[in-house]
Protein backbone atom coordinates (compact mmCIF):
# COMPACT_ATOMS: atom_id res chain seq x y z
CA UNK A 1 0.00 0.00 0.00
CA UNK A 2 1.83 3.43 -1.06
CA UNK A 3 2.33 5.97 1.24
CA UNK A 4 1.70 8.83 -0.60
CA UNK A 5 -1.50 7.47 -1.59
CA UNK A 6 -2.62 6.93 1.82
CA UNK A 7 -1.49 10.57 2.30
CA UNK A 8 -3.75 11.86 -0.17
CA UNK A 9 -6.97 9.76 0.72
CA UNK A 10 -7.03 11.53 4.18
CA UNK A 11 -6.44 14.80 2.43
CA UNK A 12 -9.25 14.20 0.51
CA UNK A 13 -11.61 12.84 3.96
CA UNK A 14 -10.55 15.61 6.18
CA UNK A 15 -10.67 18.21 3.80
CA UNK A 16 -14.25 16.70 1.90
CA UNK A 17 -12.56 18.28 -0.91
CA UNK A 18 -9.92 16.77 -4.11
CA UNK A 19 -8.90 19.99 -4.62
CA UNK A 20 -8.68 21.74 -1.40
CA UNK A 21 -6.68 18.15 -0.89
CA UNK A 22 -4.53 19.43 -3.51
CA UNK A 23 -3.47 22.72 -2.40
CA UNK A 24 -3.19 21.00 0.71
CA UNK A 25 -0.26 18.30 -0.16
CA UNK A 26 0.76 20.90 -2.81
CA UNK A 27 -0.19 18.64 -5.78
CA UNK A 28 -2.64 19.25 -8.78
CA UNK A 29 -6.03 17.85 -8.61
CA UNK A 30 -5.40 15.23 -11.44
CA UNK A 31 -2.67 13.85 -9.36
CA UNK A 32 -4.67 13.65 -6.24
CA UNK A 33 -7.63 11.57 -8.15
CA UNK A 34 -4.87 9.26 -9.77
CA UNK A 35 -3.51 8.65 -6.24
CA UNK A 36 -6.76 7.67 -4.46
CA UNK A 37 -7.94 5.81 -7.95
CA UNK A 38 -4.91 3.68 -7.61
CA UNK A 39 -5.61 2.79 -3.72
CA UNK A 40 -9.60 2.27 -4.46
CA UNK A 41 -7.84 0.15 -6.91
CA UNK A 42 -5.59 -1.69 -4.79
CA UNK A 43 -8.45 -2.28 -2.23
CA UNK A 44 -10.95 -2.74 -4.83
CA UNK A 45 -13.28 -0.86 -3.10
CA UNK A 46 -14.66 2.85 -3.64
CA UNK A 47 -13.63 5.15 -0.79
CA UNK A 48 -15.80 8.13 -1.62
CA UNK A 49 -18.82 8.91 -3.31
CA UNK A 50 -18.75 11.83 -5.71
CA UNK A 51 -22.11 13.80 -6.06
CA UNK A 52 -21.59 17.23 -7.70
CA UNK A 53 -18.63 18.75 -5.61
CA UNK A 54 -19.87 16.68 -3.12
CA UNK A 55 -17.52 14.41 -1.49
CA UNK A 56 -18.06 12.19 1.05
CA UNK A 57 -16.50 8.73 2.36
CA UNK A 58 -17.93 5.86 1.72
CA UNK A 59 -18.62 2.78 4.42
CA UNK A 60 -15.05 0.93 3.19
CA UNK A 61 -13.66 4.47 3.16
CA UNK A 62 -15.06 5.16 6.55
CA UNK A 63 -13.17 1.81 7.69
CA UNK A 64 -10.01 2.77 6.19
CA UNK A 65 -9.12 6.34 7.82
CA UNK A 66 -8.63 5.55 11.50
CA UNK A 67 -5.96 2.62 10.08
CA UNK A 68 -4.68 4.91 7.25
CA UNK A 69 -4.02 7.37 9.96
CA UNK A 70 -2.63 4.95 12.44
CA UNK A 71 -0.38 3.76 9.61
CA UNK A 72 0.96 7.59 8.55
CA UNK A 73 1.62 7.99 12.39
CA UNK A 74 3.41 4.83 12.97
CA UNK A 75 6.00 5.46 10.10
CA UNK A 76 6.65 9.01 10.89
CA UNK A 77 7.56 8.01 14.70
CA UNK A 78 10.00 5.75 12.99
CA UNK A 79 11.50 7.49 10.77
CA UNK A 80 11.55 10.26 13.38
CA UNK A 81 13.05 7.82 16.11
CA UNK A 82 15.85 6.95 13.52
CA UNK A 83 16.95 10.13 12.37
CA UNK A 84 17.20 11.20 16.10
CA UNK A 85 19.56 8.35 16.47
CA UNK A 86 22.40 11.07 14.38
CA UNK A 87 21.83 13.69 17.49
CA UNK A 88 21.27 16.12 14.11
CA UNK A 89 18.78 19.24 14.05
CA UNK A 90 17.27 19.17 10.91
CA UNK A 91 13.71 17.70 8.44
CA UNK A 92 10.18 19.26 8.44
CA UNK A 93 8.81 20.52 11.71
CA UNK A 94 5.19 20.85 11.74
CA UNK A 95 3.38 22.16 14.44
CA UNK A 96 0.70 24.74 14.86
CA UNK A 97 0.20 27.96 17.01
CA UNK A 98 -2.76 29.80 17.80
CA UNK A 99 -2.63 33.27 16.20
CA UNK A 100 -2.82 35.11 19.88
CA UNK A 101 0.24 32.77 20.63
CA UNK A 102 2.02 33.07 16.90
CA UNK A 103 1.84 37.60 17.50
CA UNK A 104 2.35 37.69 21.17
CA UNK A 105 4.75 34.70 22.68
CA UNK A 106 6.33 32.93 19.80
CA UNK A 107 8.40 35.31 18.05
CA UNK A 108 11.77 35.52 20.13
CA UNK A 109 11.86 31.59 20.43
CA UNK A 110 10.89 31.81 16.90
CA UNK A 111 13.65 33.72 15.48
CA UNK A 112 16.23 31.82 17.93
CA UNK A 113 15.05 28.94 16.47
CA UNK A 114 15.77 29.99 13.01
CA UNK A 115 18.94 31.41 13.80
CA UNK A 116 19.97 28.11 15.14
CA UNK A 117 18.74 25.75 13.37
CA UNK A 118 18.83 27.01 9.68
CA UNK A 119 18.51 23.44 7.81
CA UNK A 120 15.27 22.97 9.67
CA UNK A 121 12.06 23.60 7.27
CA UNK A 122 9.09 25.41 9.72
CA UNK A 123 5.53 23.81 8.59
CA UNK A 124 3.51 25.97 11.06
CA UNK A 125 -0.15 26.17 10.91
CA UNK A 126 -2.08 28.61 12.46
CA UNK A 127 -5.00 27.56 14.14
CA UNK A 128 -7.55 27.52 16.94
CA UNK A 129 -6.29 25.35 20.35
CA UNK A 130 -8.66 22.92 20.12
CA UNK A 131 -8.25 22.05 16.24
CA UNK A 132 -4.43 22.19 17.31
CA UNK A 133 -5.06 19.30 19.79
CA UNK A 134 -7.02 17.28 17.82
CA UNK A 135 -4.54 17.45 15.10
CA UNK A 136 -1.53 16.26 18.00
CA UNK A 137 -3.79 13.69 18.66
CA UNK A 138 -4.58 12.37 15.50
CA UNK A 139 -0.58 12.45 14.20
CA UNK A 140 -1.16 15.16 11.84
CA UNK A 141 1.49 17.79 13.70
CA UNK A 142 3.92 17.00 15.82
CA UNK A 143 3.29 19.20 18.90
CA UNK A 144 0.98 22.69 19.34
CA UNK A 145 2.10 25.65 21.12
CA UNK A 146 -1.36 26.73 22.18
CA UNK A 147 -3.73 26.98 25.48
CA UNK A 148 -3.46 24.26 27.30
CA UNK A 149 -6.69 22.63 27.50
CA UNK A 150 -8.55 22.71 31.13
CA UNK A 151 -9.72 18.79 30.41
CA UNK A 152 -6.90 17.62 28.23
CA UNK A 153 -7.49 14.13 26.59
CA UNK A 154 -5.83 11.29 28.25
CA UNK A 155 -3.69 10.97 24.96
CA UNK A 156 -2.00 14.48 25.28
CA UNK A 157 0.77 15.64 27.20
CA UNK A 158 1.32 19.08 28.48
CA UNK A 159 4.25 21.32 28.89
CA UNK A 160 3.11 24.77 30.89
CA UNK A 161 5.65 27.71 29.47
CA UNK A 162 3.51 30.61 30.03
CA UNK A 163 1.12 31.84 32.98
CA UNK A 164 -1.53 34.37 31.30
CA UNK A 165 -3.68 35.97 33.62
CA UNK A 166 -6.77 37.20 32.29
CA UNK A 167 -9.04 40.52 33.20
CA UNK A 168 -12.07 42.04 32.46
CA UNK A 169 -11.66 44.90 29.60
CA UNK A 170 -14.02 48.00 28.96
CA UNK A 171 -13.36 50.88 26.34
CA UNK A 172 -12.33 53.98 27.68
CA UNK A 173 -15.94 55.40 27.33
CA UNK A 174 -18.07 52.29 29.23
CA UNK A 175 -19.82 52.84 32.36
CA UNK A 176 -17.67 50.92 34.48
CA UNK A 177 -14.22 52.70 33.17
CA UNK A 178 -13.94 54.51 35.95
CA UNK A 179 -14.15 52.13 38.41
CA UNK A 180 -10.66 50.74 39.32
CA UNK A 181 -13.16 47.36 41.59
CA UNK A 182 -16.61 46.43 41.02
CA UNK A 183 -18.87 43.75 41.89
CA UNK A 184 -19.98 41.07 39.65
CA UNK A 185 -24.01 42.24 39.80
CA UNK A 186 -22.68 45.53 38.23
CA UNK A 187 -20.64 43.96 35.65
CA UNK A 188 -23.64 41.65 34.80
CA UNK A 189 -25.12 44.81 34.23
CA UNK A 190 -23.64 45.05 30.93
CA UNK A 191 -23.21 42.90 27.74
CA UNK A 192 -20.40 40.42 26.97
CA UNK A 193 -18.22 39.89 23.95
CA UNK A 194 -16.68 36.53 24.85
CA UNK A 195 -14.34 34.13 22.74
CA UNK A 196 -16.31 31.29 20.81
CA UNK A 197 -18.25 28.32 22.58
CA UNK A 198 -15.76 25.15 23.04
CA UNK A 199 -12.85 27.23 22.51
CA UNK A 200 -10.62 26.75 25.61
CA UNK A 201 -10.77 30.42 27.38
CA UNK A 202 -14.69 30.13 27.05
CA UNK A 203 -14.33 26.83 29.42
CA UNK A 204 -12.29 28.61 31.74
CA UNK A 205 -14.91 32.20 31.75
CA UNK A 206 -17.87 30.02 31.79
CA UNK A 207 -16.84 27.69 34.90
CA UNK A 208 -15.28 30.90 36.66
CA UNK A 209 -18.83 32.69 36.41
CA UNK A 210 -20.80 29.22 36.43
CA UNK A 211 -19.23 28.79 40.57
CA UNK A 212 -20.05 32.32 41.14
CA UNK A 213 -23.96 31.25 40.55
CA UNK A 214 -24.47 34.02 37.65
CA UNK A 215 -25.54 32.85 33.92
CA UNK A 216 -23.73 35.95 31.25
CA UNK A 217 -25.14 37.91 28.70
CA UNK A 218 -23.08 37.39 25.64
CA UNK A 219 -24.04 39.84 22.56
CA UNK A 220 -21.07 38.29 20.09
CA UNK A 221 -18.59 35.70 20.21
CA UNK A 222 -15.66 35.05 17.95
CA UNK A 223 -12.71 32.98 18.32
CA UNK A 224 -10.11 35.72 17.49
CA UNK A 225 -9.22 38.07 20.87
CA UNK A 226 -7.81 40.85 18.51
CA UNK A 227 -11.54 41.26 17.14
CA UNK A 228 -12.76 40.96 20.39
CA UNK A 229 -10.18 43.20 22.00
CA UNK A 230 -10.94 45.96 18.91
CA UNK A 231 -15.10 45.14 19.28
CA UNK A 232 -14.20 46.19 22.98
CA UNK A 233 -12.40 49.08 22.03
CA UNK A 234 -15.55 50.76 20.42
CA UNK A 235 -17.82 50.33 23.49
CA UNK A 236 -19.67 47.33 22.19
CA UNK A 237 -19.30 45.65 25.61
CA UNK A 238 -17.23 43.91 28.17
CA UNK A 239 -14.74 41.14 27.59
CA UNK A 240 -12.56 38.70 29.21
CA UNK A 241 -8.66 38.97 27.56
CA UNK A 242 -5.29 38.57 28.00
CA UNK A 243 -3.68 41.30 29.95
CA UNK A 244 -0.93 41.30 27.82
CA UNK A 245 -3.39 42.60 25.73
CA UNK A 246 -4.22 45.83 27.67
CA UNK A 247 -3.90 48.94 25.54
CA UNK A 248 -4.81 53.12 25.55
CA UNK A 249 -7.97 52.33 23.91
CA UNK A 250 -8.64 49.76 27.07
CA UNK A 251 -9.29 49.79 30.91
CA UNK A 252 -8.89 46.80 33.29
CA UNK A 253 -11.32 46.22 35.87
CA UNK A 254 -10.99 44.58 38.79
CA UNK A 255 -14.21 42.26 39.86
CA UNK A 256 -13.52 40.80 43.31
CA UNK A 257 -15.32 37.61 42.52
CA UNK A 258 -13.52 36.44 39.96
CA UNK A 259 -9.67 35.91 39.79
CA UNK A 260 -9.24 34.01 36.07
CA UNK A 261 -6.06 33.17 34.50
CA UNK A 262 -4.96 30.66 31.32
CA UNK A 263 -1.68 28.63 30.60
CA UNK A 264 0.10 28.52 27.26
CA UNK A 265 2.46 25.77 26.37
CA UNK A 266 3.22 22.65 24.23
CA UNK A 267 0.77 19.89 23.44
CA UNK A 268 2.44 16.65 22.39
CA UNK A 269 1.16 13.13 22.15
CA UNK A 270 2.29 10.61 25.24
CA UNK A 271 3.16 7.84 22.36
CA UNK A 272 4.81 9.78 20.07
CA UNK A 273 8.40 10.14 19.38
CA UNK A 274 9.81 14.18 19.20
CA UNK A 275 12.17 15.10 16.39
CA UNK A 276 15.22 16.82 17.79
CA UNK A 277 13.98 19.44 16.49
CA UNK A 278 10.76 19.43 17.88
CA UNK A 279 12.94 19.54 21.38
CA UNK A 280 15.07 21.75 20.13
CA UNK A 281 12.33 24.58 19.96
CA UNK A 282 10.68 23.24 23.12
CA UNK A 283 13.87 23.88 25.29
CA UNK A 284 13.69 27.36 23.32
CA UNK A 285 10.31 28.29 24.44
CA UNK A 286 11.46 28.00 27.76
CA UNK A 287 14.50 29.49 27.51
CA UNK A 288 13.15 32.80 25.64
Amino acid sequence: MDVASLRAFLAVADAGSFSQAAERLFLTQPAISKRIASLENELDARLFDRIGRTVSLTEAGRALQPRARTILVEIEDSVRAISNLTGEVHGTLRFATSHHIGLHRLPPALKAFTRQHPEVRLDIRFMDSEAACVAVEHGELELAIVTLPPDPSVNLSLDPVWEDPLGIVVSNEHPLANQRRTGLSSLLEHPAILPATGTYTRQIAERAFSEAGVKLDVILSTNYLETIRMLVSVGMGWSLLPLTMLDGQLKHIRVRELQLQRTLGVVTHRERTLSNAALALQALLHAA
